[in-house]
């Protein structure tokens, strides 16, 4: 796929996000690998709603801006993540409704905040590690984000207090996962209180799921 259809796919997606509610005015990011090893990133405090490929930022392989706006002040956890991951064609981070509810709730089991009740949860995402708070922008959210993913063979953390980092193969896998992710999370607060049949380690590995480490 070329830059161009890249960076129609990535607006369009954006748009989708937003309109369903999984960001809100100028919160979230989202990445996508180039084939020239450089990067599409959304600008710096612009809403997903109302971004058009003109006002994305384009970065090189080497992480230097080359054209376009101000990219998001968190691409730098995003290249962080990109280094370590180099199977990974996008990110998407969102402050969507349910998994930011669950990142601020405390004594998260920081290996996996959200045991697996479903298949889809496992299959798209595997299981979620939590990422200790630090201010948005923050460089230690790249440092452990990294330490994360190369210790955890997941899709997606939860940084807390804050949000959720999805990866995928390409865009729309990145999209789809953190769809997964925040649906599991929604039936997660509805079902609190009812007893929960969560799937078994045999089943897990029946579906290809990792093993937590």
């Amino acid at each position: 796929m070329t830059a161009t259809s890249k960076a129609e796919q990535l607006c369009s997606l954006c748009r989708s996000l937003f309109e369903r509610g999984y960001s809100v005015g100028g919160a979230g990011n989202v990445s996508v690998r180039l084939d020239d090893g450089g990067f599409l990133v959304t600008p710096t405090g612009g809403s997903l709603g109302r971004i058009t490929p003109a006002d994305l930022a384009r970065i090189d392989a080497a992480g230097k801006p080359v054209a376009g706006p101000k990219p998001s002040k968190e691409f730098t956890f995003h290249q962080a993540l990109f280094d370590c991951r180099p199977e990974a064609g996008a990110i998407v981070h969102l402050h969507s409704t349910y998994l930011t509810a669950l990142s601020c709730l405390e004594d998260l089991p920081t290996d996996n905040a959200l045991r697996p009740f479903t298949p889809y949860y496992v299959m798209r995402v595997g299981y979620l590690p939590v990422i200790p708070y630090y201010r948005p922008g923050a460089p230690e959210i790249g440092r452990d984000l990294a330490r994360a993913a190369s210790a955890h063979p997941v899709n997606a953390f939860l940084l807390a207090s804050h949000g959720v980092v999805v990866l995928g193969r390409d865009l729309e896998d990145a999209v789809n996962n953190a769809e997964e992710l925040e649906e599991t999370a929604r039936l997660a607060f509805i079902l609190r209180g009812e007893k929960i049949r969560y799937l078994t380690e045999v089943e897990i590995a029946e579906l290809g799921g990792p093993a937590r480490r």
